[in-house]
């Protein structure tokens, strides 16, 4: 039964970091932040806390006109008058 929770908490943590754009990693240590500041130190807790980040962030997301990746593709775009720019060694 255990691998089953477990199984469920690093989906939430794959989902946070899939909306955050960072690492699972990244995420899991997010959580365990949020988790030591609230005390929290048993498994199911912890992944309360991960789903309310995870809401968290989607509804961040969401309040937002564009998502983050867009931001970040938008972002890296050419502009017109930089286009054909190369630059020489």
């Amino acid at each position: 039964m255990a691998g089953i929770k477990e199984h469920d908490y690093l989906k939430v943590c794959a989902q946070l970091a899939s909306c955050l754009s960072i690492s699972i990693s990244a995420a899991s240590k997010r959580i365990d932040i949020a988790a030591a500041r609230q005390g929290a130190k048993d498994f199911s807790s912890r992944k309360e806390i991960a789903t309310a980040l995870l809401k968290k962030a989607q509804s961040l997301e969401s309040n937002q006109k564009e998502g983050m990746a867009n931001t970040l593709d938008h972002l890296l775009e050419a502009l017109a008058e930089e286009e054909n720019f190369l630059l020489e060694d």
